[in-house]
């Protein structure tokens, strides 16, 4: 059995016994910076003993990525005033890199004397580990999404890169269309072999298929050697061909050549070429308009419109702003050396009213524009662009929990893109009409 005690006035002993028993580390230094104490939660998370930290210099102990470039203590030695919750890092006996938050405040004796720092720090490895646990739940490759629209995608993905099919990826610009291209590839039996980009959209005709295609020397002026084009450079491997919708009816009659017959003819050249590859094409305009307005061919369309995937904009998978939020500021961090907590509640409030026109290439490079105005903490509505703001007509209730908002959001767009037809909104958001009803009901909503 446990013997309880009344807790008297606070003494020394009381003071030791408290800092022994909380999970976070805590140090306090002198003006020196030597460590005059080192709790026991502090020893866990660094592996280092009491014995071996007091009286050395704290950067010596803690080979903490703050100690080189943004000293929470050393401000708050230098400013008098306490920081709050800075993220960071510190290395640990076993030389593995440990996540931590921390706060500083000055030490001050029963006398009012400043004396030195105090710095409590909280291990955030668990949340590290679940945070990964769960994003790879959401994630093949380099795609990370919680949607149903995207998970139908996901779970074909294996047997569409198995297959030497040509795939057709629709989606608006900045969807990720060529991030699915390289997912395929990477899972296809082909990934030892080359992946090429090649933006249709960006080159002329004549650029385009002596880029694609090759020329051998004489085929036109300054052409002093042959060149091989890309068809035979990727052999055995994937093309991927963006902005498809935007080539001409000329460069679609040799593009439908080297589909039907795996062969391509060199500019110039009179024999033909065989080619091992496989064509992945994207668009963003919708190709059975262009081929019924005759401006693109119909026997090509059927060519590459094999299987057809077709990616969702962000804003009917609105759900998957605060992951792909988590994936920028992580990559970011590493690329800028920074380290950026998250986003503030208010800023997921205002994606989640944004109609996001630039899709996910437009969410990053917001993040991006953030990360050059915000130094540490969390990502704040005054550091994002001039055109994002909170609406102020915002259901409080609903943003609350903004999950809660990105759910409600993208069943009232489904609903409102089908004429509020609830078995069509289900269908068009890939799950059972009952299934709907349910997150109708749970959120709340009123139609």
């Amino acid at each position: 059995m446990i013997k309880k005690k009344m807790l008297g006035p606070l003494t020394e002993d009381t003071t030791k016994i408290i800092l022994e028993s909380i999970s976070d580390g805590v140090f306090t230094i002198d003006y020196n910076w030597e460590i005059t104490s080192f709790n026991r939660a502090a020893e866990a998370i660094t592996g280092i003993s009491r014995k071996d930290a007091i009286g050395r210099h704290c950067w010596e102990v803690f080979r903490s990525n703050m100690c080189e470039e943004d000293c929470a203590l050393k401000r708050t030695m230098e400013e008098g005033r306490p920081f709050i919750n800075s993220s960071g890092y510190i290395i640990n006996s076993e030389k593995k890199k440990t996540p931590i938050t921390a706060s500083t405040s000055l030490l001050i004796d029963k006398n009012g004397d400043v004396i030195g720092g105090i710095e409590t720090f909280r291990d955030h490895s668990l949340v590290e580990q679940l945070r990964k646990e769960l994003s790879t739940k959401f994630k093949v490759e380099d795609i990370i999404s919680s949607s149903n629209a995207m998970k139908k995608i996901f779970n074909i993905l294996p047997q569409v890169s198995d297959s030497d099919s040509s795939v057709l990826i629709e989606g608006e610009t900045g969807t990720g269309k060529e991030l699915l291209a390289r997912a395929l590839h990477n899972m296809s039996h082909r990934k030892k072999k080359p992946f090429i980009a090649i933006n249709c959209g960006a080159l002329p005709d004549t650029l385009l298929e002596s880029e694609l295609f090759g020329y051998k020397k004489g085929a036109f002026t300054n052409a002093m050697k042959d060149k091989p084009g890309q068809f035979a450079l990727a052999d055995g491997g994937i093309i991927f061909l963006d902005e498809i919708g935007d080539t001409s009816p000329a460069f679609q009659v040799s593009l439908l050549r080297v589909l039907q017959e795996h062969e391509f003819t060199p500019l110039g050249a009179l024999a033909q070429e065989k080619t091992n590859i496989r064509i992945i094409a994207a668009t963003n305009k919708e190709l059975s308009d262009l081929v019924s307005q005759n401006r693109f061919r119909q026997d090509l369309y059927y060519r590459i419109n094999v299987i057809r995937l077709s990616l969702p904009p962000l804003r009917h998978r609105m759900e998957d702003i605060p992951l792909l939020v988590d994936r920028f500021i992580q990559k970011m961090n590493i690329r800028q050396g920074k380290f950026i907590q998250g986003i503030d509640k208010k800023v997921l409030q205002a994606f989640m009213s944004h109609e996001f026109p630039g899709n996910i290439r437009e969410l990053e490079n917001i993040i991006e524009h953030a990360f050059v105005l915000c130094s540490e903490g969390y990502i704040k509505l005054h550091h994002l662009p001039g055109f994002l703001s909170l609406p102020s007509n915002i259901n409080e209730e609903i943003d609350s929990d903004p999950v809660k908002s990105a759910q409600t959001k993208v069943i009232t767009d489904a609903l409102a893109r089908n004429n509020y037809n609830r078995s069509a909104a289900a269908k068009d958001l890939g799950i059972h009409k009952s299934t709907l009803f349910r997150r109708i009901k749970k959120l709340g909503m009123t139609l």
